[in-house]
């Protein structure tokens, strides 16, 4: 796309399906690998990967050439088909369908970046749940409760 400029930075929140703590911590690394490799081979930038054993946070640099649901269908899909074969939980593993998209400027990365290194200690003081409905209040953005952890 000549002349084309854009800056296009997403933080990106999605759970597995029915929050369960699903992604073993001794194969979270690996996970992070694998979904940086995805965002990475569809010419897309990942700034950060992190998260907890029930829900994942990704902050991406996205080129306008793909649609940001394009890449999480793509990114969800096949890594639920990784940690499938790798056996890592008993029975299927599967996300929940949805995420959260927030957008930031460039003079906002670090503090994201540092927000989505810090899960762990996050995750210390505030549960998913309470992060997540922060996150769309922040963003003033209309939910209905019952919906937004649905267990599907």
């Amino acid at each position: 796309m000549a002349n084309t400029y854009t800056q296009i930075h997403l933080h990106v929140v999605f759970a597995v399906q029915g929050r369960h703590a699903a992604i073993p911590e001794a194969h979270a690394e690996r996970l992070y690998r694998y979904i940086t490799g995805i965002i990475t081979e569809r010419g897309q930038k990942l700034l950060a990967i992190n998260g907890m054993p029930n829900h994942l946070h990704l902050l991406i640099g996205l080129r306008p050439d793909m649609a940001l649901a394009e890449l999480m269908r793509e990114v969800k899909a096949s890594s639920s088909k990784f940690i499938n074969e790798q056996r890592w939980v008993a029975g299927k593993f599967a996300w929940q369908a949805g995420y959260g998209a927030f957008s930031y400027s460039t003079s906002q990365l670090p503090d994201v970046i540092r927000y989505i290194e810090g899960q762990q200690a996050h995750h210390r003081k505030q549960t998913f749940q309470e992060e997540y409905q922060s996150i769309l209040d922040r963003f003033g953005i209309d939910y209905d409760p019952r919906y937004i952890f649905s267990a599907d």
